[in-house]
């Protein structure tokens, strides 16, 4: 299966970050799965593909030839896509994978993620979306999503379509619920 993954290119904060992120990055390249991220070797990013190249993952990174002319990109990898902007990464990103996964991170990573929760919605993917809920840090975008369920701008069964997990464990779980590992 082909999982991907968005994160953030900054580290965060705190130490969790870093280390949560290099365990899902080692159960991705034990599990045969293959993981499928934005190509850089920089934050987050860099330390969940060098994780799962380190367990005998293959990985496929799909960034924009601006970031790859400022060398950004992660060496070693078994597959770079180069796309011409951001937009075509986001989509080439869901076109390849069967499962995403919403790490912790910024502006970027919410972007994406809800490229695919708006695809869940109108039904133009079946594939599971995850958010790791890493101490909390989506809980106010599932009172968001639960507010638009109440609202009246976001139906129930959509809403359901949209998973959060606070493990690693959990993760595995919402895969295996799915039918998808």
């Amino acid at each position: 299966m082909n999982i991907a993954v968005y994160l953030g290119s900054f580290p965060g904060n705190d130490p969790v970050y870093e280390q949560k992120v290099k365990e899902l990055g080692d159960w991705i390249g034990r599990s045969g799965n293959r993981l499928v991220y934005g190509g850089s070797k920089v934050g987050l990013m860099g330390r969940l593909a060098e994780s799962a190249l380190d367990a005998g993952g293959y990985v496929i990174g799909v960034e924009p030839g601006f970031f790859v002319e400022s060398c950004l990109q992660l060496d070693g990898i078994q597959e770079l896509i180069v796309t011409k902007t951001m937009a075509e990464r986001r989509l080439k990103i869901i076109e390849l994978s069967d499962a995403f996964i919403a790490f912790p991170g910024g502006t970027g990573t919410l972007e994406e993620v809800s490229e695919v929760m708006s695809r869940l919605s109108i039904g133009l993917t079946k594939s599971p979306c995850i958010l790791y809920n890493l101490n909390g840090y989506y809980d106010h975008l599932r009172a968001q999503l639960d507010l638009m369920v109440k609202e009246g701008f976001l139906p129930e069964e959509n809403r359901k379509k949209v998973s959060f997990a606070g493990s690693l464990d959990e993760i595995i779980e919402i895969l295996d619920r799915k039918g998808t590992y």
